[in-house]
Parts: C-alpha cells; sequence; structure tokens
C-alpha cells in the first residue's frame, strides 16, 4: 500500500503519527495511506518556505517563467499519467481529468507570461524635479487549500501565478485524492524550481489552521463548500492575512420556450451528470420557461436513463462514481428527501451497480420534476449527479429566481432571443454567466469566482486578478540632492 506523506524542501518526508485512508472510489478498495501532519509538521513547512522566499523573490520574473514553461513541457508530455492518477482516486472518467488538466494548464501558460503583468508604471517630472514609479512585488509565503474533485486543476489555478509573481507556495490539498499533487511536485523540481519554492502539507483542520493563524503565511486561497470557506475567511483575515474562498453553488440554466431544445438538453446533461455532478460549475436546477417544461422532461428523462456509468479507466464513458462512501450516502439522502418533499422523481439512479465493481460507490443519474424554491433539494447545494427541474411561467420570474438564491456562482441562459440573452447578462446577480454556454468557466486570463455567498474576499482567482492577489503595490516618489531644498512644514504638494 501506498505511503503518501508531505512533500517538503524538495523531498518526501517521512510518514506522520496520524494518517488516513485513501480509496479507489470504483473498486471502493484501499490504495494507499496519508500523512496527516501536526501542528509542528506544518510549522516546519512554513520555515521552509520562508526561508527559500528570500532567494526565490530575487529570481528575475522572465528565469521564473521559464521555469513554468519548462514544466508546461513535461505535463503535456505526461499528461495521461496524470490523469490516471486523477481517475484512481477521485473516479471521474479519463477524459474528463484530461480535460481538467487542460483548463489547469491553461493557468499554467497565462502565468509564462506574467513577466509582461509585473511592469510598473512611470511618471517622468511628476513635480518639479520628481519622478514616480509603481511597482508590483511578491507577499512572502501563501498557501492554497484545495478540494477533492479537481485535484489537479485547482491547485494550478494558484500555484503558477504565485511562484510566478515570486512567491513561495505551501499546497494542503484533498486528503481524499493527494496523488495528482505529488506528481507535479516532481515535475516542477524536474523543471528547476529550487527547492522550498512549491510544497505540499497533506492534513486535516490541525494543519490548515497553522496555515490560517502563522504570522508567516500571508495569504490564503481556498476552493471548498460555504460553510468552510466562511470559516476560512474568518479565521484567516483576523490574523491579517489576504483570503480569497470560494464557496458552494446552485447554478441554474433558463431554458426559453424559443430555445435550440436538443441542444439545451444535452447541454444540461454534461453539465448536470458530468463527473458525476461533483463540480462547484455543474448545472444542478433546470428552470423551463413557459411551455417549454414537458418536452424537456422528456427528452432530458430519455437520456439520463441511457448513461453509461462505470470504472473511469475505461473510455467512452458518461460518469463514474462518486468520491467517498460517505459522499454517495449523503447524495442519495437528498434524493430520498425529495421525493419526501414532494417532488416527481422522474429518473431514479439511486440503486445503480456496475457489474464487476459492486463494491465501488456508483448511483446513475437522478432527474426531479415539480421541485418548488422551498424545497431543500433546491435550496442547498447536493454536489451529486442530481438535477431538478422547475417550472416557471416566464422569464422574470426564473431571474428573479437565481436572484434570490444564496448563492451566485455561475448560471446560464438558452435562447434564440438576443434581447432576453443581453437582459439576462446584464441583470443577474451571478459571478459567471453564460449564454447558449452550458458551464460558463472562464478562460485563465479572465478571472473565475461567484458572487454572494459562492465568494468570500474580494478577489477571484487566475487572470488579472490572481497576479494582484499574489502581489502588493509600492509607489515610489523620487528627487535627487540639488540646491535651495527648505524644510516644508505643509502637506506635501507637486508644484
Amino acid at each position: 500500500m501506498d505511503q503518501l506523506t508531505h512533500f517538503i524542501n524538495g523531498e518526501f518526508t517521512a510518514a506522520s503519527a496520524r494518517t488516513a485512508p485513501v480509496y479507489n472510489p470504483a473498486t471502493g478498495q484501499q490504495t494507499a495511506e496519508v500523512s496527516l501532519a501536526s501542528v509542528a509538521e506544518t510549522e516546519n513547512a512554513i520555515a521552509v518556505a520562508k526561508e527559500a522566499f528570500t532567494s526565490w523573490s530575487a529570481v528575475t520574473p522572465l528565469n521564473r517563467s521559464r521555469i513554468l514553461f519548462k514544466f508546461k513541457t513535461i505535463l503535456e508530455a505526461r499528461r495521461d499519467e496524470l490523469a490516471a492518477a486523477i481517475t484512481k482516486e477521485h473516479g471521474k472518467v479519463y477524459e474528463d481529468a484530461c480535460g481538467e488538466i487542460t483548463r489547469g494548464l491553461e493557468v499554467v501558460e497565462f502565468a509564462c507570461g506574467i513577466p509582461q503583468l509585473l511592469k510598473g508604471d512611470f511618471t517622468e517630472q511628476v513635480g518639479r524635479d520628481i519622478d514616480a514609479y509603481s511597482t508590483s512585488q511578491p507577499l512572502g509565503v501563501v498557501a492554497g487549500i484545495t478540494p477533492f474533485n479537481f485535484p489537479a486543476m485547482v491547485p494550478m489555478w494558484m500555484w503558477p501565478i504565485a511562484i510566478a509573481t515570486g512567491n513561495t507556495f505551501i499546497l494542503k490539498p484533498s486528503e481524499k485524492d493527494p496523488s495528482a499533487t505529488f506528481l507535479v511536485a516532481e515535475w516542477l523540481k524536474e523543471a528547476g524550481l529550487p527547492d522550498g519554492v512549491f510544497n505540499i502539507v497533506n492534513g486535516d483542520k490541525e494543519s490548515v489552521d497553522v496555515l490560517l493563524t502563522h504570522t508567516d503565511i500571508e495569504a490564503v486561497s481556498f476552493v471548498g463548500s460555504t460553510p468552510i470557506a466562511e470559516y476560512i475567511y474568518s479565521t484567516a483575515s483576523k490574523h491579517c492575512k489576504r483570503v480569497q474562498a470560494l464557496g458552494g453553488a446552485k447554478n441554474h440554466l433558463i431554458v426559453m420556450p424559443d430555445a435550440d431544445l436538443d441542444g439545451a438538453v444535452n447541454a444540461l446533461m454534461g453539465a448536470a451528470y458530468g463527473s458525476a455532478g461533483e463540480r462547484c460549475m455543474a448545472i444542478s436546477v433546470a428552470v423551463a420557461v413557459g411551455d417549454i417544461g414537458d418536452a424537456l422532461v422528456e427528452k432530458l428523462a430519455e437520456k439520463t436513463r441511457q448513461l453509461k456509468v462505470g470504472n473511469g479507466v475505461n473510455h467512452r464513458l458518461d460518469m463514474g462514481p462518486l468520491v467517498t462512501k460517505e459522499h454517495l450516502a449523503k447524495v442519495k439522502g437528498y434524493v430520498d428527501l425529495g421525493v419526501e418533499e414532494g417532488a416527481t422523481l422522474v429518473v431514479d439512479g439511486r440503486e445503480h451497480t456496475v457489474e464487476g465493481h459492486e463494491d465501488g460507490y456508483f448511483m446513475n443519474g437522478c432527474l426531479f420534476d415539480n421541485v418548488s424554491t422551498d424545497m431543500r433539494i433546491y435550496q442547498e447545494e447536493i454536489f451529486g449527479p442530481v438535477l431538478c427541474v422547475v417550472r416557471v411561467p416566464d422569464y422574470a420570474t426564473a431571474a428573479k429566481m437565481i436572484n434570490d438564491h444564496e448563492y451566485g456562482n455561475g448560471t446560464s441562459i438558452y435562447t434564440r432571443s438576443g434581447s432576453i440573452a443581453r437582459k439576462f447578462a446584464h441583470d443577474i446577480q451571478v459571478g459567471m454567466v453564460g449564454v447558449n454556454v452550458p458551464i460558463p468557466v472562464p478562460m485563465a486570463f479572465h478571472a473565475f469566482g461567484g458572487w454572494k455567498r459562492s465568494l468570500f474576499g474580494s478577489n477571484h482567482v487566475h487572470g488579472e486578478e490572481g497576479v494582484r492577489f499574489y502581489t502588493k503595490r509600492k509607489a515610489v516618489t523620487i528627487r535627487w540632492p540639488g540646491d535651495g531644498l527648505a524644510a516644508e512644514f505643509n502637506m506635501p504638494t507637486m508644484k
């Protein structure tokens, strides 16, 4: 059985006193044991990163980028190895794992060009014989706390920009599927990244609390559920750290009466059931406007019953298992609740088994109709392959329903009307909006982030927002000594 420890100062450490099991969700079998860092082990990683910061921040931006270029080449050549590690521990199908890697790689590519974004501003003769300029400098040691559902991509939303801007980084990945991050660490070292710049500390709340409170951590990035995001934000902010904490979601897709129905159905299938619904950008609510509801539900039901579910290592599947036995039970519990609340369970995938994988954490897609906004299956994030259809009479009701929800992560509309689409994009109170696009995840050079209780903190992740988050601005005003300078007791002004 594999022993997964920590990666600190360029090498793997000895096992910790506390450990947790890691499972293959397709088989239900334990495959590894992951160390859970103590306070002392986490503090050691911080000390190593702090020491490395002195030399790493002095490396020129261009040379930092060259290391990322080398890493990019390695990652492209070994994509299949990383995808296999993701599928083995998370369970998502191989093609989806490859897509995750590609979206993470886009941020690496963006970070390779960061020297352009680190340029400052210069004003000559801002005052008589006075020049002024501004520059961006790294913060120091920064930390990333990442979720199980994207073990490669979400860390790559953080660390490439952090280290390209001159910071050193400590990653606390999910203890459910940590192996992918170890491959990344090894490949970064192979690309020439100095020891101590990128470190991995596996653990639970004990190590997380150290990262949130330690005086040498300057910033914390987080992606996960809203209750934990709120805890991360409040705790780290209280200890004077920058925080970007992305929380939960309940993403809606409005289907207007004039929509391309087949296109909307196909979009909903992939967005609701891809990765077994374990995505913060998954569409979990379809809003049927007007008289389109019957046809929409009929077509969704037919396709949901045809989903191909199995071990993600096999190609051309639609969906793999859920990540853990406990999470499977939680999602099935939400389906039970929806039935109790009075929603119509059109397709019931709770008791799905995969031949030869009877101990795996599988269920098939579930489809609810006649869901109302007072039901918990509408209000709460299920994070599984469960799609709820809500019927409304008109666009205004649909838009108000979305705006009234506590989450504001992502949303989409399917329509042929440019007028409605424009109104939707302008009026909707959600951070990421799609028009005839089911999962509106921005490219790496734009920022990713929601509104309301889907984001705590003022900065979204990656793009120029990421550069601003991981740097601090410095303004410098210069006057060289000259004749006739007298003491000035008034507020300085430029003359």
